[in-house]
């Protein structure tokens, strides 16, 4: 495939609206709709999914930009630290988006009880992986986040990058993203929309942080140093991640397991 889209979907005068910012709002439209749904089936406050968007919204753009700036190019923002609040510039990295959002939560199931933590994460990280596979479409639209050269029938050549035919990592994630998705939302039924607390964050957790950790394999490098043992940034901070998962699922099997 010969990639030569352009990023930005159209002009209105000074403002440009990128397919990124627009796949990125849709992520966040479709996970409300989503998070309304999950909150009138378990009998939920839904004025509630308000406040509860914008907790997330605050907490993914926050966190990402953040994990950029500290993840992959330390030396260079903390010498220049006003750029970190320059968002519109680019650089946001989903392992700083997944931890903002776990404060996220945080902060906003401790002044409501009947949504606890654990209860709400549990419900999050099913809009969370159909928000990420959008994420990295628009990623893919913004010709970034690209993967190694390659001769594979399926190569991509991003024409605004160079002529080399690529891995395109990003269609890989956000394929695996959208299988993810399903898995999940086939679970929580199977479970009677009562998954056993930790179920669903440990699956998510254990599958996603997984896929993260093989595209890496044919991914450039994002990061701006050498990183321990061969390993890229995005498989050092997965594998905690994949750690976690796995311990939640084995929490979770003191409950009966349905599936």
């Amino acid at each position: 495939m010969f990639w030569d889209i352009d990023p930005v979907l159209f002009e209105l005068g000074p403002l440009s609206i990128k397919w990124y910012g627009l796949l990125f709002a849709t992520a966040f439209l479709l996970g409300t709709a989503i998070m309304t749904r999950i909150y009138r089936t378990e009998g939920k406050p839904e004025e509630d999914i308000g406040t509860l968007t914008m907790y997330m919204m605050v907490a993914t753009v926050v966190g990402a930009r953040l994990g950029h700036c500290l993840f992959y190019d330390p030396g260079y923002y903390l010498s220049h630290p006003l750029e970190i609040l320059q968002v519109w510039k680019g650089g946001l990295a989903s392992h700083g988006g997944a931890i903002g959002i776990t404060i996220g939560i945080l902060l906003y199931s401790r002044k409501r009880v009947n949504q606890p933590f654990l209860w709400l994460l549990d419900r999050i990280v099913i809009p969370a992986s159909i928000g990420g596979s959008l994420i990295r479409f628009g990623n893919f639209f913004n010709s970034e986040i690209v993967g190694n050269p390659s001769n594979l029938p399926w190569a991509v050549t991003f024409a605004r990058l160079d002529l080399v035919p690529r891995h395109p990592a990003q269609l890989y994630e956000a394929t695996a993203y959208v299988i993810i998705f399903i898995v999940l939302g086939w679970v929580y039924k199977k479970n009677n929309f009562k998954p056993p607390p930790g179920k669903l964050t440990g699956l998510y957790l254990v599958l996603v942080f997984s896929v993260r950790i093989l595209v890496e394999l044919v991914k450039t490098q994002q990061e701006a140093f050498n990183v321990p043992f061969g390993l890229s940034v995005g498989q050092l901070l997965s594998i905690p991640a994949v750690i976690i998962g796995l311990v939640l699922l084995t929490k979770s099997n003191s409950y009966k397991w349905s599936v």
